[in-house]
């Protein structure tokens, strides 16, 4: 089957729970800060399930405090979003050239750095319905903590809140790092945009560029790289 059976779906549900419970965390705090600006519950719940991108939703809600216009939004969604288009193109190597357009458009639509990581670590072909097992799973966190979070308005303290943020940098840790103690190459990898996030971020000139240009260019670096010392043969691929 093309999409999968339905295995696949509980499967990436499952693993998408670590996901889910992070996600819950984060989005909480975005809750509250829409909350903030005067957003209604309904609001901040489908700002977060239309996009489903902390770093555009947080950077948005200043636009919208100010009343920015729709363009200078666009813009910036744009600008800090734009790494998905490079981790859709990943992805769509992993999928079965036979696929339609409607899956590969559905799947794009969960495409976030934590659902990206899951899929491409995953051994063999990706299947459809185990992205949507991801998508299903971790978007129910990340629209449920929207709600809550915005139900719960000014209630928590400030320094809480910022604690709950760091939440998803722990989930993604624990994400990769299973793979890097199994295998070197990952393991390179992981060091490799590390050192150079640093460098972009502490670096002279280097530190001016917006962060989401950063994550684009560390990426498409590491992986050009990682791709030319460690190319994966054909067999492999296929597994």
């Amino acid at each position: 089957m093309i999409a999968g059976d339905i295995n696949e779906f509980k499967q990436g549900c499952k693993h998408a729970v670590p996901v889910c419970l992070g996600y819950l965390a984060v989005s909480f705090a975005f809750g509250i800060e829409a909350s903030k600006i005067g957003m209604t519950t309904f609001q901040a719940a489908m700002t977060s399930l239309l996009n489903v991108t902390s770093a555009g939703q947080f950077s948005a809600l200043e636009v919208i405090a100010r009343n920015g216009s729709f363009v200078e939004l666009a813009i910036l969604q744009l600008i800090i979003n734009l790494r998905y288009m490079l981790m859709s193109t990943a992805l769509s190597q992993k999928l079965k050239p036979e696929v339609p357009t409607g899956h590969r458009l559905a799947i794009s639509y969960g495409v976030t750095d934590e659902i990206f990581a899951l899929s491409a670590l995953r051994t063999g072909e990706l299947y459809p319905l185990y992205s949507y097992g991801l998508i299903v799973t971790s978007v129910f966190g990340w629209v449920m903590g929207t709600i809550l979070g915005s139900v719960a308005g000014q209630l928590l303290p400030e320094r809480l809140i910022s604690c709950l943020g760091l939440a998803i940098y722990g989930m993604f840790i624990a994400i990769i790092i299973p793979d890097t103690r199994k295998s070197k190459a990952v393991m390179a990898v992981v060091i490799s945009a590390m050192v150079l996030s640093t460098i972009f971020t502490y670096a002279p000139v280097l530190k001016a560029i917006s962060g989401g240009f950063r994550i684009i260019i560390v990426t498409v670096v590491v992986a050009a790289a990682a791709a030319l010392i460690c190319p994966k043969k054909e067999e492999e691929v296929q597994r």
